[in-house]
């Protein structure tokens, strides 16, 4: 159903305000207000209201609402001193005032909005849900292939496990168990189930019972085109069936959380640049931060505070924003590092203050707070907040891993590193989880591991400098100078400006006694005082 005003139309099934044949930008969250003051144009919406229905209940400033409602005004050609269209209702609310028809948005024909016997009849026979304006996905249940009656509750219980992880994913929509589970023992069409529960994505599995031994399989799959994007088959013994349960629905999770994001995001670059949402501006913003190059980051900045511009209370483009200026920090690319480093912890304190239930906002942002204004403790505290929120996001782990490092807890942080890894072997930040790997070894004098796992991350991305200084310090520790001394020419290209003395203003090394045998090893390979 179609909302027309004036020369605008507001079509919610599409989320789309039109003016004429312009499409109008419009962030999430303005949009939703417009379409509940639409919807409820009969009163005065307070905002506890509001509250409800566009910040599902989110305890936001009163600043923010009419923030909010400014920008509504303002896309829809009103302001506060005229009030032609919304009205503030003093210590009331705010109302819809401007008159509206409604139209079906499927054939464009207008019904007056007081003809309610011909809206009954107008009325579709079969609801027709549309996807939300975040990824969305239905995990159905598993087939028990097994034979065995008594594995049900084994099977039923593991996919409720990986509904209830990935309903931890902020980011992401997921349908309830009582709607999925309306599908158990039926044969189904995966992109029938995409139109009737309204997401883009289907998990389906199943299991299989054999002795002693339990065989589980999954596979996820794009409803929209039927494609699979991911599979993966787990195998254990019964023993103890509910660790196995737990770690059957941690792996899935872990696994398929990145592959969601990066068929998210190859479908926003799809998209012309030009319809570009919050979301989708996010998106492509996070695809350049996992390259790593000083031109992805510059491509990625404007993105996240376009990202902003269009939502400004979107937490986790600004913790992605913050960290894009920890990232230059960290590579030497800075160009006015008072200022820069000054924006970027404004960035990462803005995001954990919108984001205190937001595992990738307190993750980036926390991380960024670490680095950038010095604060170990603080960000370790925000990344464990992160963990309780989304126990299965790997960047929480490896970011966790790091702060861990500089705060002088090589083996507690190789844990982390480790454990990043399982969830998600095949992340696009791979090369990170290897270079914590080796600062952390380097640590812990174990510097044949630490110019190992540095090699790695070198090849994946040479412009890495921490990784090209472990790989220096620790061939020059383990006594091999000509490695050494290639590394650090690479070094000193890579940033000329990098000393022994400085070391601390790079890198937040809390430990005095990590810092001494980094800054041995760059001192033997030959970096300056």
């Amino acid at each position: 159903m179609q909302f027309e005003f004036g020369d605008y139309i507001l079509d919610p099934d599409r989320r789309e305000l039109t003016r004429g044949s312009e499409v109008i930008s419009i962030g999430p969250q303005v949009f939703d207000l417009l379409v509940h003051l639409l919807q409820n144009r009969e009163r005065v919406v307070s905002k506890d209201d509001l509250l409800g229905a566009v910040w599902d209940g989110r305890i936001v400033s009163e600043a923010t609402i009419t923030s909010h409602i400014n920008a509504a005004r303002k896309t829809i050609g009103d302001n506060g001193q005229e009030q032609r269209l919304i009205r503030t209702v003093a210590r009331k609310g705010y109302r819809f005032i401007g008159e509206v028809t409604e139209a079906n948005s499927s054939d464009g024909s207008s019904l007056s909005t007081t003809d309610p016997e011909r809206a009954e009849l107008d009325q579709p026979s079969e609801l027709l849900l549309t996807f939300p304006d975040k990824p969305s996905i239905a995990a159905l249940p598993f087939h028990n292939l097994s034979g065995d009656p008594e594995q049900e509750y084994f099977t039923d219980g593991m996919v409720e496990d990986i509904i209830a992880a990935l309903s931890h994913i902020r980011w992401l929509f997921v349908i309830a168990r009582n709607s999925s589970f309306t599908y158990k023992g039926r044969t189904v069409d995966v992109k029938q189930v995409g139109r009737e529960l309204g997401v883009r994505y289907v998990l389906e599995g199943s299991v299989r019972k054999a002795a002693n031994r339990v065989r589980i399989t999954g596979q996820l799959i794009d409803a929209t085109t039927g494609g699979h994007l991911w599979a993966d088959r787990f195998e254990g013994t019964i023993d103890d069936i509910f660790e196995l349960q737990d770690q059957v629905a941690t792996s899935v999770v872990g696994a398929i959380a990145p592959q969601l994001e990066r068929a998210e995001i190859e479908r926003a670059r799809k998209k012309p640049t030009e319809s570009l949402d919050a979301y989708d501006c996010y998106l492509r913003g996070v695809a350049d931060v996992q390259k790593g190059t000083k031109a992805a980051i510059e491509d990625a900045l404007p993105l996240f505070h376009k990202a902003i511009q269009l939502d400004p209370d979107f937490a986790s483009a600004y913790g992605m924003a913050a960290w894009c200026y920890f990232w230059r920090k960290v590579n030497g690319w800075m160009t006015d590092r008072a200022q820069e480093t000054a924006e970027g912890s404004r960035l990462a304190r803005r995001a954990v203050e919108l984001g205190k239930n937001d595992a990738v906002a307190l993750t980036r942002g926390g991380h960024a707070l670490g680095h950038l204004a010095g604060d170990l403790d603080g960000g370790i505290a925000l990344l464990d907040r992160a963990l309780v929120l989304n126990p299965n996001l790997a960047a929480a782990w490896f970011l966790g891993g790091f702060l861990r490092t500089w705060h002088g807890e090589p083996d507690g942080a190789i844990e982390y590193f480790e454990r990043a890894m399982r969830l998600s072997p095949l992340d696009p930040e791979m090369y990170r989880m290897q270079a914590g790997m080796a600062i952390s070894h380097l640590f812990a004098r174990r510097f044949d591991t630490a110019s190992s796992w540095a090699e790695k991350s070198f090849r994946d991305l040479p412009s890495f400098l921490m990784v090209v200084s472990v790989i220096a310090a620790s061939h020059a520790l383990a006594g091999r100078a000509g490695e050494a001394q290639r590394a650090m020419q690479h070094l000193r290209q890579l940033d000329p400006a990098l000393r022994i003395s400085n070391l601390t203003d790079w890198l937040p090394i809390h430990r005095p006694d990590d810092l001494a045998i980094f800054a041995e090893g760059l001192r033997k390979a030959g970096l300056p005082e």
